[in-house]
């Protein structure tokens, strides 16, 4: 289907536990219900929020040193992720699935900032706890809007 935008969906909803926000994709609960109503132009809108807000708060953290790399370990694991979706976006994905076993993040083409864990898991953790924060501060300012 050409210009079809697909879902930013992870196969991790926690908005079926009760979330405004899910803990997977980041997207609020209402625009998971409206996601099949959206035209193109909107998915790609709010795709491209949800990759920003991935790549300002993981870059915080690391930096992506080799997106080759960092392409490669997503085939070689499985892991989905769009060609246009940006490396820091990528990363977080890489260490929600991948946190457990990820011995050394250089082989990841990934590079913990200065004073961040060197440990997959402990810096997933921070990431994930930052990107809540910011994903429910976006959940709260598109609530502000719809009521104006």
């Amino acid at each position: 289907m050409a210009g079809r935008v697909v879902s930013p969906c992870v196969g991790l909803c926690s908005t079926t536990v009760g979330d405004r926000v899910c803990r997977g994709c980041q997207r609020i609960d209402d625009e998971i219900r409206d996601w099949p109503g959206f035209d193109a132009a909107e998915r790609r809108r709010r795709m491209d929020e949800l990759d920003a807000l991935r790549a300002s708060v993981a870059g915080r953290h690391l930096s992506v040193v080799d997106a080759e790399a960092l392409q490669a370990q997503l085939e070689r694991h499985g892991i989905r992720f769009r060609e246009d979706q940006p490396a820091l976006s990528r990363a977080v994905e890489l260490l929600r699935v991948g946190r457990g076993r990820i011995r050394d993040l250089s082989r990841y083409g990934l590079l913990p900032n200065e004073n961040e864990p060197r440990d997959a898991a402990a810096l997933h953790e921070r990431i994930a706890s930052e990107l809540m924060t910011a994903a429910e501060a976006r959940r709260r300012s598109v609530d502000a809007t719809s009521l104006q």
